[in-house]
């Protein structure tokens, strides 16, 4: 049942992610940004309700009244796909980062694209962090939540890696707070597994926190989500 539930839901996943991104294509380039962003957003709550649906993964969040309504930096364990699509209605008007690569794909990529992230190489790690101080700066003025995985890489379900220092420095230069997030999606949807395993996905929003010391923030932030984990 397990892989029946996980089929269906990926049939109507990708097909809907499509038929989504054409929209987003043809419709987006008429729209401000604010209103893009809260459009491309209905399909990221529409694979969570189907995912639902077909594999009875529930979310349920604690800590939304720690969300503050100014530009802040949002520092997320980054377990697999799920949080990848999921904090982009969550959390509203929203800029994430991610692998410059992944616009080149056909319709989704060029979807992205148009909310304006922070397309980094990789490859060149010192120039990353310079474009997301640069570029992150830049969507915090503007009035935008930046989303970043400080671990810089997906962690098996359980484990957290070392959270590295740009997302809090980022902070702290723009003086705005940064807002821990927690979560267990890899419980549920691991990564690069296909089969997609009931039960819930616990969010937890954190207490925003003012950054005078990246390193130490990074590393209080880091333990916070350890424990966080441990006891969701």
């Amino acid at each position: 049942m397990l892989y029946l539930r996980s089929g269906i839901f990926y049939i109507g996943y990708i097909g809907s992610g499509i038929l989504a991104s054409f929209l987003a294509c043809v419709i987006g380039p008429f729209l401000p940004l604010n209103r893009r962003l809260k459009f491309f957003s209905l399909w990221p709550r529409f694979a969570n309700w189907f995912l639902y649906q077909t594999c009875k993964v529930e979310l349920v969040i604690e800590g939304e009244e720690n969300l503050p309504e100014e530009p802040c930096v949002i520092v997320s364990n980054h377990q697999g796909q799920w949080e990848t699509f999921s904090m982009q209605y969550l959390f509203y008007p929203l800029c994430t980062l991610l692998k410059k690569e992944l616009l080149l794909i056909p319709l989704w990529g060029w979807a992205m694209s148009l909310l304006k992230p922070i397309a980094i190489n990789r490859s060149k790690p010192k120039e990353a962090i310079l474009q997301t101080l640069n570029e992150g700066s830049e969507r915090l003025a503007s009035g935008l939540y930046v989303l970043l995985f400080p671990e810089g890489t997906r962690v098996e379900a359980g484990g957290v890696g070392n959270y590295a220092r740009s997302s809090f420095e980022l902070a702290k230069r723009n003086n705005v707070k940064v807002l821990p997030v927690c979560h267990n999606s890899g419980d549920c949807w691991p990564a690069h597994k296909f089969k997609k395993y009931p039960g819930v996905i616990k969010l937890t929003i954190g207490n925003p926190l003012e950054v005078r010391d990246s390193k130490e923030s990074a590393k209080n932030i880091q333990v916070w989500t350890e424990n966080t984990l441990k006891r969701n």
